[in-house]
């Protein structure tokens, strides 16, 4: 492989209008730094699960939730996480070989969160919000949810 050279009209990425090179992305190989396909560069990176948590009634992200993966059909968690003071967890629920293609199930606890925050009735509405999904081998996935006292959604993300 030809070393990268920053001055050379294939290191131009297709985000400047005025070049029309297709997108590429940048692979470190060792010692050394290749522009590639984007395409090319997806195929050899592993899929990762992501998330995050947002509480709509008060405007913020949700911390302290705790969130957990589970493959559906083998009865067993696979991961959990809590969420940070961004609504985030601070690593991926799962990523390469350990996400292989399947239907998984996010469970997020929002009932002790609103209980904590004093916003929810006895019985909660909300408790333990269920998101099930599919997953393909090597792809990532950011699955939000939106949060409020009463209701939620989710979508994929990036």
């Amino acid at each position: 492989m030809a070393r990268w050279n920053p001055a050379a009209p294939s290191a131009r990425s297709s985000w400047c209008p005025s070049h029309d090179l297709g997108q590429t992305s940048a692979v470190v190989q060792s010692d050394r730094l290749e522009l590639v396909p984007v395409d090319a560069a997806r195929k050899g990176v592993m899929g990762r699960l992501t998330t995050h948590v947002l509480d709509t009634a008060s405007g913020r992200p949700a911390a302290g939730i705790t969130v957990e993966l589970f493959r559906v059909g083998a009865d067993a968690r696979v991961a959990v996480g809590v969420t940070n003071a961004d609504g985030r967890l601070d690593r991926p629920l799962a990523e390469g070989a350990a996400l292989p293609g399947g239907t998984y199930e996010l469970r997020f606890h929002a009932g002790d969160y609103l209980r904590r925050a004093g916003r929810t009735s006895d019985p909660p509405f909300l408790d333990v919000v269920p998101i099930r999904f599919g997953v393909v081998a090597g792809e990532s996935y950011h699955v939000p949810l939106i949060l409020s006292p009463f209701g939620y959604a989710t979508y994929r993300g990036s």
